[in-house]
């Protein structure tokens, strides 16, 4: 699914005008990555948590050149989803 269905999606439920739908989606997906980049935890109840994960420093390989190389600690963002959104896609997702 992409971006351009959801805002279908919702405005085939909602009734909800297409543009109003897509300033509303674009202005939240800004909220959570300024959140992010401002070092902030975003916390949706039901859904789950765009959070900061810090990677450890770790030695990694030049393939090419055959060499090690030093890769310092950094953070990445990260989605964990609800314990409710795992139970409900573990209950509704068949297995392939």
């Amino acid at each position: 699914m992409t971006k351009a269905d959801i805002i279908s999606n919702i405005c085939d439920s909602t009734g909800l005008d297409k543009i109003d739908v897509q300033i509303t989606i674009e202005k939240f997906m800004e909220q959570v990555k300024n959140s992010i980049e401002a070092g902030n935890n975003v916390y949706l109840r039901g859904f789950g948590s765009f959070i900061i994960k810090t990677r450890a420093e770790k030695i990694g390989r030049n393939i090419s050149k055959n060499t090690a190389v030093k890769i310092p600690s950094h953070n990445i963002p990260a989605f964990k989803p609800a314990k409710i959104f795992i139970e409900r896609v573990k209950s509704k997702v068949p297995v392939k």
